[in-house]
C-alpha cells in the first residue's frame, strides 16, 4: 500500500501529492518545515518542534492556517494511517499559490504538509566506527542577513556546502561562520569534549537552535557534565578529544577525523559512547 501524505487536511497516495507549480514554496523557497522523530509510536519532542514552526512561520510572517493542536493531531492521524511508528516525520508549511513576482501578498492557500516514512540518516557501522568529516569553504549565511533560527524551505547554503563534502568523500561537512568560527554541520549540530567537559557553540555563532541539541545538553547536564556554549574554532576541534554530532535524523554520531587530522584517538571516545547509549533509553524507553 503507498504512503499517504496529507495535504490541507486531505490525504493522498504518494505519487499524487502536489502542489502549484505556481506554489512559492517551490518558486522562491518561501516556507517553514520541520524534520521531527517518532519513536515506538510517540512523537519526540512534538510541542518543542511545533513551537519552533509557529516562530518560524511568524518570523516570515506567514500564517500557518491550522492551530497547533491540529496539525499536531494530523501528524499522529498520518503516522497511524502509514502505520509507521518508528519514522521520520516532515512538516511543511509553504507560502502558496501566487505571482511569479516575489510579493508574498499576492499568495493565498499556505499549504500545510506532513509527510511520513522511514530514514536512515547514516549507515550503521558509523555509529560505531565514527564519521570523517571536512571543513568547507562555503560560510554559514550571515544571521543578520537571514537568522538561522528560520527553518525554510531555502537550504541552498546547507546544500551547496554538502556539495562539497561529498566531492571530497565525506557524508557530512562543517560550516564556519562569517567570522570564521565553528558553526555547524550542513544538517546536524557540533560538539566536542576537551578535558572531561563538552563544548558547542552558542546560537549567536549563526547555528540552529537544535531540538536534539537542546535534549543532548540536558541530558549531559542531568549526568553532571560541564557543557559550555562558546565560541570554537578549528583549533578547538583539532585538539578536542571527542567530537560528536547530533541531529533529529542523526541522533548522536560520533566524529574521528575532521580534515584528515584525527580526532583523540581516532576512534569514538567514552564520553560519546555513553551519550549514545544514554540518548537512545531516552527516546526508545
Amino acid at each position: 500500500m503507498p504512503l499517504k501524505v496529507y495535504i490541507n487536511g486531505k490525504l493522498y497516495d504518494k505519487d499524487d501529492a502536489k502542489v502549484s507549480v505556481y506554489d512559492h514554496g517551490l518558486l522562491y523557497g518561501d516556507g517553514v518545515f520541520e524534520g521531527i522523530r517518532s519513536y515506538g509510536g510517540k512523537v519526540f519532542r512534538l510541542k518543542e518542534h511545533l513551537d519552533r514552526l509557529w516562530y518560524s512561520a511568524k518570523a516570515i510572517l506567514l500564517e500557518i492556517p491550522i492551530s497547533k493542536a491540529e496539525m499536531a493531531k494530523a501528524i499522529e492521524d498520518t503516522l497511524a494511517v502509514n502505520g509507521i511508528t518508528d519514522g521520520y516525520i516532515r512538516a511543511v508549511v509553504t507560502r502558496g499559490c501566487g505571482t511569479l513576482g516575489l510579493d508574498p501578498n499576492k499568495c493565498s492557500d499556505p499549504q500545510v504538509i506532513i509527510i511520513t516514512d522511514r530514514i536512515e540518516l547514516y549507515p550503521p557501522e558509523l555509529y560505531k566506527q565514527g564519521l570523517e568529516i571536512i571543513t568547507v569553504s562555503t560560510v554559514r549565511n550571515h544571521p543578520a542577513a537571514l537568522s538561522p533560527r528560520i527553518k525554510s524551505l531555502n537550504y541552498l547554503n546547507n546544500i551547496l556546502a554538502k556539495i562539497e563534502g561529498l566531492q571530497a568523500g565525506c557524508i557530512e561537512a562543517l560550516m564556519l561562520n562569517c567570522r570564521g568560527e565553528v558553526a555547524e554541520c550542513t544538517g546536524d549540530n557540533l560538539f566536542l569534549v576537551r578535558e572531561g567537559r563538552v563544548l558547542t557553540p552558542p546560537t549567536e555563532a549563526g547555528i540552529l537552535e537544535g531540538i536534539t541539541r537542546d535534549a543532548v545538553i540536558a541530558l549531559l547536564r542531568k549526568q553532571g557534565t560541564v557543557v559550555e556554549e562558546t565560541p570554537l574554532t578549528k583549533h578547538d576541534v583539532y585538539v578536542a578529544d571527542e567530537c560528536f554530532l547530533t541531529g533529529t535524523a542523526a541522533e548522536v554520531v560520533p566524529v574521528v577525523k575532521v580534515d584528515s587530522r584525527p580526532i583523540g584517538r581516532g576512534i569514538p571516545g567514552p564520553l560519546t559512547r555513553d551519550l549514545i547509549e544514554r540518548f537512545h533509553e531516552l527516546t526508545r524507553s
